[in-house]
C-alpha cells in the first residue's frame, strides 16, 4: 500500500486517479482548493484543502507521502511550471527517501518522428499554446532537478478524453503511442490506470513517458 497525494483531485482526471488508487487499497489524500465544493470521494479518501503552488500546502501533505501526483489544469502557463518548482523544492528538502513526484504533463511536449515537439508545429492551435508551453517548462524543471525522483507522464496529444476503463495500454517515451489507424488515443480512465500502475511499478524513474492503445 502506498500513501498517495493527488493535487488537482477535483478535476475530471484527478477524480479518476483518486478512484483508481483508492480502489486498489492505497491510502489516498485528495487535495482540493475549496472544501465546500469538493466532489464526493470514497469514504477512505482523506480530503484536505490545499494548493500545489503553495509551499506551505505541499509541505503539509508531503512529509509522509510515497507519491505526490500533480494532475492540475488551469488557463495560462504559470500553474504548471510553478507546480513543478514547488514540488521539487519541498520534496527535495525532505529526508530520504523523498516522496516521488508524478506529474501529468502535456501531450504537446511529445515529438513527431523528426523530433519536433507538437507545440512547435505551425499547425498547433494558438488557444492551447500557453498551456502547452507551461507544461514544457514544467518538464524542463524536472529534467534540471536533483535530489528528487520524478516521472512526467504525457497523454496523447489529441485524442485524450473521458471514456471507459479497459485496463490495457502500451507505453512509449517521446513519441505518441499509435494504433493501427496511426492515431494515439487514451481515455482518462485508462490514464488513471497508467498513473497508479507507474506508482506501483516504478518503471519510468526520472524520465518522461507516454501511453496509448
Amino acid at each position: 500500500m502506498k500513501k498517495i497525494v493527488v493535487f488537482g483531485a477535483p478535476g475530471r482526471l484527478g477524480q479518476r486517479i483518486v478512484t483508481e488508487a483508492a480502489g486498489r487499497g492505497h491510502e489516498v489524500t485528495a487535495v482540493v482548493r475549496d472544501l465546500p465544493t469538493a466532489p464526493a470521494f470514497a469514504d477512505a479518501v482523506a480530503v484536505v484543502a490545499g494548493d500545489v503552488s503553495s509551499a506551505e500546502s505541499v509541505a503539509a501533505v508531503a512529509k509522509d507521502a510515497d507519491a505526490l501526483v500533480a494532475a492540475v489544469a488551469a488557463p495560462g502557463r504559470e500553474i504548471y511550471r510553478t507546480a513543478a518548482e514547488t514540488l521539487v523544492s519541498i520534496a527535495g528538502a525532505l529526508p530520504q527517501p523523498t516522496p516521488r513526484i508524478v506529474h501529468v504533463g502535456g501531450g504537446a511536449t511529445l515529438t513527431t518522428p523528426d523530433g519536433t515537439r507538437f507545440l512547435d508545429l505551425p499547425s498547433f492551435p494558438a488557444e492551447y499554446l500557453d498551456m502547452a508551453t507551461g507544461q514544457a517548462q514544467a518538464l524542463q524543471v524536472y529534467q534540471a532537478s536533483s535530489g528528487v525522483t520524478w516521472t512526467y507522464i504525457s497523454p496523447p496529444p489529441v485524442y485524450f478524453a473521458p471514456g471507459v476503463r479497459s485496463g490495457t495500454y502500451r507505453t512509449g517515451l517521446d513519441q505518441p503511442v499509435t494504433g493501427a489507424d496511426g492515431e494515439a488515443r487514451l481515455s482518462y480512465e485508462d490514464m488513471a490506470v497508467v498513473i497508479v500502475d507507474e506508482i506501483e511499478r516504478s518503471s519510468f524513474l526520472n524520465t518522461r513517458f507516454t501511453a496509448g492503445y
